[in-house]
């Protein structure tokens, strides 16, 4: 499925849910050939996400309403600042416009905390990362909406990076047996080679479930959570180590002992009062999972 439709079809699931049978409100009180205009309107000082968003919302509902964008995706608008202009059928305003507005402030207050948070490490090499804790069915809005408000995406899903976490590590017996598996798992999936399966064995039954394509190459990074154990990962050639939950002092070593030989992320309940701190350690990344799991809707409102 082409990219485009992807974010349309989870539009459209939307406005499933939100419409059902009918708008039995708007049906019954405004006339069927009523045309009107309408403002969305910024309540509140922010970044806006999602422009493009609202257009294809209001082409699902009804192709015939023309939006005119007065800002566009990215843009800093101040509180009553008029974001968009919206005419067409006053029934089909009304039908679009709560998911036309869940989508856009959603989207907007993601983009509006990425930025306080890219300012805030501003002057550093750190690049704010977001993370898969998204909202279920909305990650790719609430990924575009990160990189509109300046940040970087993470790995969108399970398939297009590895990322041994603790519990991986544990599962396998270490550091260097996880990755280990992680690289013979790769080798056979890009030689496209599925062993024999017993259902005895379990193992084997695992193995197997190799994708039918796999990108040539796929970054490995493992997670630490100690100075031992990153000197352990810096010997395994692996493409970026997570420093999970270390403290300032224990990420200030991890650099100086790295010297830029990996990518190091910092990882772990970090914060507006706390980012600024840890991107002056030298890490290269901070993967922030308070941008998308937490989010503070901008308020926009939308009237006719």
């Amino acid at each position: 499925m082409h990219q485009i439709e992807r974010y349309k079809a989870i539009i459209h699931q939307a406005l499933e849910e939100d419409i059902g049978t009918g708008d039995i409100t708007s049906m019954a009180t405004i006339p069927a050939d009523l045309s009107c205009q309408g403002e969305f309107i910024a309540k509140a000082e922010g970044v806006i996400a999602g422009i493009e968003v609202v257009q294809w919302v209001f082409e699902l509902v009804d192709p015939q309403i023309k939006f005119i964008p007065q800002v566009l995706d990215g843009a800093t608008v101040k509180n009553r600042e008029v974001i968009g202009l919206a005419s067409g059928s006053g029934l089909a305003l009304l039908q679009a416009e709560r998911v036309a507005l869940n989508f856009l402030q959603r989207m907007s207050g993601i983009a509006t905390l990425t930025q306080k948070f890219v300012g805030t490490v501003a002057g550093t090499r750190a690049v704010i990362l977001d993370t898969r804790k998204t909202a279920p069915g909305l990650r790719l809005f609430d990924k575009w909406a990160v990189h509109l408000g300046g940040g970087q995406n993470h790995r969108f899903g399970l398939d297009d990076m590895a990322l041994i976490k603790d519990n991986h590590i544990t599962a396998a017996g270490g550091i260097t047996a996880a990755v280990t598996r992680m690289r013979s798992y790769l080798d056979r999936a890009s030689q496209q080679v599925n062993p024999q399966v017993n259902p005895q064995n379990q193992e084997a039954l695992v193995s197997s479930k190799i994708p039918a394509q796999i990108p040539t190459k796929i970054p490995i990074e493992v997670e630490v959570k100690n100075l031992a154990e990153l000197q352990e990962a810096l010997t395994l050639g692996v493409d970026r180590i997570m420093l999970d939950n270390m403290s300032l002092e224990a990420m200030r070593q991890a650099v100086e002992i790295t010297q830029g030989a990996v990518p190091l992320e910092a990882s772990g309940n970090v914060n507006l009062h706390t980012v600024g701190a840890i991107a002056k350690t030298g890490v290269d990344y901070i993967s922030i999972g308070h941008l998308t799991h937490s989010v503070t809707a901008l308020d926009i409102s939308f009237c006719l």
